[in-house]
């Protein structure tokens, strides 16, 4: 005796070995034993064989007309022996009913089940809904074919180019689209991104990558509403100092100037005067909430985006030439030991002098003009209007500064590695496109302007932190427990100490109009101005409240993509510079080595991190010679050809081979772009459930 059942889902058939009341032991063809259910034994013969029953019944039920079937199917409940009967004739045979059980499981759209081999027809409605959902999904199909083939001919389909970059970093997989590109990868053997490109999809590497880092942190667009700027409600008092701003001359956001009082007077009073839009904005307004959506400043090379609307920026920058609203730290300090005697925060109003700008004084800010302004100036170079004498003090007192953190640090701060200027040369106030040619000079970390700001800000934000800590009023600080390898700064709400930097502690306040976080904090900074030993009770922002940890972790999360993209930026642009000077060789330095691949090289005159191919295990600081290839403006991949070694690996003091270690740990060269488009993926075709 055989016994058709169903398992998991599917018809089997086998001999019945053995039978109990509510089961049966049953052997299938390949030997295999199962035990089954009564409940789910729908059929019991003799003859024919299993597998000659089942290859005439899938015969018979593919030339089943289900419409048809639909038809003569009873209103109520019926059998599959009883469709036969009515589809077939009265004396339906055994492959007769087994094919009408199969197209009965098999066309769920048509029929339900509703017992042991019991069926109800669909609704007529309902069937007419399912029928029309079908239809859509074979033209869905056809057209996911339709796109899969002009893609893989060389042609983008509109939809497709317009959901390019979903497609590629969000997609959703059952999409028509994703599947066009999947199917038309699978039959070009094209990866998708070459495929994309090859399509016409892609046609600028620099609009490519700038659309993705739109879509990802911009979706909405990069345009401000139409917001008034607030004016500051109360008159501030005006500073006797003439202040002093020292940026790059592409900025704009100029946040900090310095002021020199007192020289020859053994008190010299030091000013770092930071732009205040925090007296105008308030915690709440509509343009605290675009800040607070934003975080940053975007910077990329040739072009930014600003956290706060242009002419908001304009309304608090500190633009030379007028009175500026301020928040001051005034320092007292020892013209001969640089001891700083005090500190005085005062909100307040201050003339800025001039907007320096390093970028073109740095080759005449000099040590050597700096300890004698007679000094002979480069060639074409002319003094600018500034203050040789406050200068020269703020470069004193910053190297004094500096060499204290050192001895607190327990090992120097090196600035062996340069840093670089990018210039675009775009048309006037228009976005680059990224065909414009690029000018890369060097900036030497620890010139001496670019020494006086930052030990000025760090000076700045430690002692504010400082202050903020004593009066109990919560701030975001920035800390790192030790210079081990692997202890990153952290983010919190707690003054700890900033291992490297090597102060005991640091709250980010001096830049309010292009960081978030200094907005914050700089709240709180004019609440402790304002009122004293009370001003935990009158700050914005409470000793435990939730939205500045809310604004912490936004804030990491944005900061992280924001110097991510501009990091791409910076090396789409680099490569853009070997190809247009057609360089096709660069001196470099080894900086990383790893077993069995390929060692990490620095240039040692341009922003360029590549591997180095065909050189062996070359030891760390080892310069070479190499060749560039494989240049790939999209993934931003590109590779050096080992030619020859230069300079054998340089002796490095212990402490400085650490220290440079660490500044290496994060510094990688690109590799394939991550896209979420999955070729390999398995699919499942659907299959209608009885």
């Amino acid at each position: 005796m055989y016994a058709l059942f169903e398992d998991a889902g599917k018809f089997l058939t086998g001999r019945i070995l053995s039978e109990a009341e509510s089961s049966a032991q049953i052997e299938l063809e390949s030997g295999k034993r199962l035990k089954a259910k009564s409940a789910n034994i729908l059929l019991k013969f003799e003859k024919p064989t299993p597998s000659m029953l089942m290859a005439e019944a899938t015969a018979l039920s593919a030339t089943m007309e289900l419409d048809l079937a639909w038809e003569f199917a009873p209103e109520d409940e019926f059998s599959f022996q009883e469709l036969a009967q009515e589809y077939f004739s009265d004396n339906a045979t055994l492959a007769q009913q087994t094919a009408a059980l199969i197209s009965l499981f098999q066309a769920p759209h048509y029929f339900r089940r509703s017992g042991k081999g019991k069926f109800k027809k669909a609704s007529a409605d309902v069937l007419q809904q399912a029928l029309a959902a079908i239809d859509k999904k074979k033209l869905i199909q056809q057209q996911i074919e339709t796109w899969a083939l002009a893609l893989g001919e060389g042609s983008c389909p509109e939809p497709i180019a317009a959901q390019l970059y979903k497609i590629l970093f969000k997609p959703d997989k059952n999409a028509a689209e994703y599947k066009a590109v999947v199917e038309a990868s699978r039959a070009t053997h094209l990866a998708p991104l070459a495929l994309l490109q090859k399509a016409g999809a892609i046609t600028s590497a620099y609009e490519f990558h700038w659309q993705r880092f739109l879509f990802d942190n911009f979706p909405k667009g990069i345009g401000f509403p139409s917001l008034e700027a607030p004016l500051i409600k109360d008159a501030l008092p005006k500073s006797t100092a003439q202040a002093y701003s020292i940026d790059d001359s592409q900025t704009t956001e100029i946040d900090d100037a310095l002021s020199v009082q007192g020289l020859g007077t053994e008190e010299v009073i030091v000013g770092i005067h930071i732009a205040a839009p925090a007296l105008a904005l308030t915690p709440g307004h509509a343009i605290d909430h675009i800040a607070r959506q934003r975080l940053s400043t975007v910077y990329m090379p040739g072009n930014k985006i600003t956290m706060l609307p242009d002419h908001v920026v304009q309304s608090y920058t500190l633009q030379e030439g007028r009175d500026c609203p301020a928040v001051s730290l005034y320092l007292r300090v020892n013209e001969t030991t640089f001891e700083i005697l005090g500190s005085e925060t005062r909100l307040e109003s201050v003339f800025i002098a001039a907007n320096l700008r390093h970028d073109l004084l740095d080759d005449v800010v000099t040590e050597a003009w700096l300890a004698n302004p007679a000094t002979k100036l480069p060639a074409g170079k002319d003094i600018p209007h500034m203050p040789h004498a406050q200068l020269a003090f703020l470069y004193r007192l910053a190297q004094h500064r500096k060499a204290q953190r050192e001895v607190v640090r327990g090992k120097p701060e090196n600035f062996n590695r340069p840093d670089y200027n990018f210039r675009v040369n775009t048309q006037k106030d228009q976005a680059p496109k990224g065909d414009e040619s690029v000018e890369i000079s060097q900036r030497h970390r620890g010139a001496p302007l670019d020494l006086m700001v930052a030990e000025a800000m760090i000076l700045a934000n430690s002692t504010w932190g400082q202050w903020l800590s004593d009066l109990g009023v919560p701030g975001i600080y920035r800390s790192q427990a030790s210079l081990l390898p692997g202890v990153k700064v952290r983010m919190g709400t707690k003054a700890l100490p900033h291992a490297g930097i090597g102060v005991p502690c640091y709250a980010w306040s001096t830049s309010p109009l292009r960081r978030y976080t200094d907005l914050v904090n700089q709240w709180q900074i004019i609440a402790c101005a304002q009122h004293g030993n009370t001003a935990a009770l009158a700050a914005p922002f409470k000793p435990k409240d939730v939205d500045l940890f809310s604004i912490i972790s936004g804030f990491e999360a944005a900061y992280s993509s924001y110097n991510g993209y501009q990091s791409s930026m910076e090396r789409f642009w680099t490569l853009q510079y070997l190809q247009q000077n057609a360089i096709v060789e660069v001196e470099a330095t080894i900086f990383k080595s790893f077993e069995g691949e390929p060692p990490i090289a620095r240039a040692d005159n341009l922003p360029l991190v590549l591997p180095v191919t065909g050189s062996g295990n070359l030891p760390r600081g080892t310069r070479v010679l190499l060749r560039i290839s494989g240049i790939d403006n999209i993934s931003l991949d590109v590779h050096g050809q080992f030619i020859e070694v230069l300079q054998d690996a340089a002796t490095l003091t212990g402490d400085i081979t650490a220290q440079s270690q660490q500044d290496d740990d994060d510094e990688t060269p690109a590799g394939p772009l991550a896209i979420a488009v999955d070729v390999d993926e398995v699919t499942t075709p659907e299959v209608p459930q009885p």
